[in-house]
C-alpha cells in the first residue's frame, strides 16, 4: 500500500523544516523523511557545534593574553576538553531538540524515520513502505569527503564530523586541506593546546580568495604557532607508533609529518548516491550534485532540490534562501531566482573574514573599469583598543555604475560589518551612499566610508 501526501520532503537541513512549516500552513499534508539527526549538517556537525568550539578556543586565547591588557591571571591557562565538548554538545543538542518540537507541532506533517529511495517518478520507499506525492523536495545535504590516498585504509582518518566527537586534546593534529573547515579546526585546536600542522596541496591557503587574503590568513595562523605547508601535492599516509605519518612531497626527500591524529578537510560529497535518482529521472552532474534550474526545479517534473545537494551554494544561509525561493514561487506568486543571489560567506577563524561579491582577481578578469579601496585594520580604532589589528578592509567598485562589486573584510568584526556593503549591493545603490554616511566612533564600520573615500583605479 502506498501512502499519499501532498508533498514529501527528504532531509531536515536548513531548508526542509521551514518549507514543511509553510506547506503545513497552507493546509497541505506533508511527509518529512529523515534518516539521521534532525537539523542536518549545521545543527549537528557544522555551524552550531563548530562555532561553539571556536568560542571556547577564543576564551582560552584571550585568557592567555590577559597580561597584555593589564589583567593578572595566576598560573597557566588550562583547557578541560571534556567540559569544552560537553558545552558544545549542549548547544548543538538544544537546537536539535527545538527543531524536533517545532516539527511535532506541525498539524499536517508526519515525520518518517529511515532511508528514502525513489522507486518511480514521485514515489519513494522507506524500509519497504511507499510514499507518493505530486511535489517532492530534496534537502539531503552533503558529507565530508575522504580522498583515496595511499595508506588511507591503514590509519584512523578523521573528518570534521569525527572531530566533534573528540573530548580529548590531540597531541599533534595534522590537517590535510587548507580551506575553511581545516583552518577553523586548525586555529581552535592550536588554541586548545595541540601542536597543529596544515598541509595544503595548492600553492596557497583558501585558493578561492585573493592572494592578499590568503597571505594574511596564513600570517595570522602562523603567529599563533600553526605550521602551514603549501605545495603538498603528493600525499600519502601510514600508521606510525606515535599515531599517523603523513608524507607530503613527491620526491620522498622530506621527513613525513607524524601526528597523533589526522583530519581530512578536503571537500564534501552530496548525499545523493543512495536516493535512486535514476528511477525518478533526476539528473546529477559528474560530482553527484542534483542539476537544478534557476528556481531549483530538477530535471524531473514535480521535484525540487534545495541546500548542499544542488551544488548552488554550500552554506546554511544559501540553503535557507533556497527554501525562500521555492516557497515564493510555489506559494506567493513571487518569482525569485537563484541567480539573484549575491555570493557571501565567512571564514570563522579569529579574526574572521567576511566575503561578498567579486574577488579582486574576478574583477580584473571581468574587463570592467574597477576602483579599489583598501585600508589596514591598524587604522581601526576598535581594533587598536582590543589589540587585534590583524587584517584589512578591501572594497571593489564599478567605476561606470559606481556600484559595489565585492568586498573582503578580514579582521575584528569583519563577518558582521561586511553586511552593510552587501545590503547596498542588493539595493544596487551607488557606493557614495556609504561613502557619505556618518558612522559611529569607535567602531569597525566607521572605516567603511573612509575606505570608499580613498578609491583608486585597479591596476
Amino acid at each position: 500500500m502506498t501512502k499519499r501526501y501532498d508533498a514529501i520532503l527528504i532531509g531536515t537541513g536548513q531548508a526542509g523544516p521551514s518549507l514543511a512549516n509553510r506547506l503545513n500552513g497552507e493546509g497541505m499534508r506533508v511527509a518529512v523523511i529523515e534518516r539521521g539527526p534532525l537539523g542536518g549538517t549545521c545543527v549537528n556537525v557544522g555551524c552550531i557545534p563548530t562555532k561553539a568550539l571556536v568560542a571556547s578556543a577564543r576564551a582560552a586565547h584571550v585568557a592567555r593574553r590577559a597580561a597584555d591588557f593589564g589583567v593578572v591571571v595566576e598560573g597557566p591557562v588550562r583547557v578541560d576538553m571534556q567540559r569544552v565538548h560537553a558545552r558544545m554538545k549542549e548547544i548543538s543538542g538544544e537546537s536539535n531538540r527545538g527543531l524536533g518540537k517545532w516539527i511535532d507541532g506541525m498539524e499536517h506533517v508526519d515525520l518518517v524515520r529511515g532511508d528514502a529511495r525513489f522507486v518511480a517518478p514521485r514515489v519513494v520507499e522507506v524500509d519497504g513502505e511507499r510514499f507518493e506525492a505530486d511535489k517532492i523536495f530534496l534537502n539531503v545535504g552533503a558529507r565530508p569527503f575522504v580522498p583515496d590516498l595511499p595508506g588511507i585504509g591503514d590509519v584512523d582518518a578523521l573528518t570534521s564530523s569525527d572531530m566533534l566527537e573528540l573530548d580529548v586534546l590531540p597531541r599533534h593534529l595534522v590537517i590535510v586541506g587548507g580551506s575553511y573547515i581545516g583552518l577553523e579546526f586548525g586555529q581552535m585546536f592550536r588554541r586548545f593546546g595541540s601542536e597543529v600542522t596544515v598541509l595544503e596541496r595548492g600553492p596557497r591557503l583558501i585558493a578561492r580568495d585573493d592572494p592578499d587574503v590568503s597571505a594574511c590568513v596564513q600570517e595570522i595562523l602562523e603567529s599563533e604557532g600553526v605550521d602551514v605547508r603549501c605545495g603538498a601535492d603528493c600525499l600519502s599516509v601510514a600508521a606510525h607508533a606515535d599515531g599517523v605519518a603523513v608524507t607530503a612531497s613527491c620526491g620522498g626527500d622530506d621527513e613525513p609529518v607524524v601526528g597523533s591524529h589526522v583530519l581530512f578537510a578536503v571537500g564534501r560529497t552530496p548525499n545523493t548516491d543512495t536516493l535512486g535518482l535514476d528511477a525518478a529521472g533526476i539528473e546529477t552532474n559528474e560530482r553527484g550534485y542534483v542539476e537544478v534550474d534557476d528556481q531549483l526545479r530538477t530535471t524531473a517534473d514535480g521535484v525540487w532540490a534545495l541546500g548542499d545537494c544542488n551544488g548552488r551554494g554550500a552554506f546554511t544561509h544559501t540553503s535557507y534562501n533556497d527554501y525562500e525561493i521555492v516557497a515564493a514561487n510555489l506559494l506567493d506568486d513571487d518569482p525569485r531566482r537563484v541567480s539573484d543571489r549575491i555570493l557571501c560567506y565567512g571564514l570563522f577563524i579569529d579574526p574572521p573574514l567576511g566575503r561578498i561579491g567579486m574577488t579582486e582577481s574576478a574583477a580584473r578578469e571581468s574587463g570592467r573599469d574597477v576602483l579599489i579601496g583598501k585600508l589596514p585594520m591598524t587604522r581601526v580604532g576598535r581594533a587598536k583598543e582590543r589589540s587585534e589589528t590583524d587584517g584589512f578592509i578591501k572594497i571593489l567598485v564599478d567605476a561606470e555604475s559606481e556600484q559595489i562589486l565585492g568586498a573582503a573584510i578580514l579582521g575584528i568584526g569583519g563577518d558582521e560589518v561586511v553586511h552593510s556593503l552587501l545590503d547596498l549591493m542588493y539595493a544596487k545603490a551607488k557606493y557614495t551612499v556609504a561613502a557619505r554616511a556618518v558612522h559611529i566612533h569607535p567602531t569597525v564600520s566607521e572605516l567603511i566610508p573612509t575606505t570608499l573615500q580613498d578609491l583608486r583605479p585597479l591596476e
